[in-house]
């Protein structure tokens, strides 16, 4: 059985933009934004673990940092 070989396929810049290769290569600003503040309040939780404040009543540094961030963002 013989198999022929495919024709070379069309190059250049419309048959890359066909096939998505170089198209779309940008990230935006939160697909690095939120794996880093969840890297960094997971950091935080664990930083701040041995300090549990549970039955004081205060509030931790890490609710009140929440806190900022979420009026922040909202």
């Amino acid at each position: 059985m013989h198999i022929r070989p495919l024709p070379p396929g069309p190059s250049g810049p419309r048959a890359r933009a066909a096939t998505g290769a170089g198209a779309g290569t940008r990230l935006h600003w939160w697909a690095l934004a939120l794996p880093a503040l969840a890297f960094g309040l997971l950091l935080l939780l664990l930083a701040g673990s041995g300090e549990a404040h549970a039955a004081t009543g205060e509030v931790s540094g890490l609710v009140q940092v929440a806190e900022q961030l979420l009026r922040a963002v909202a």
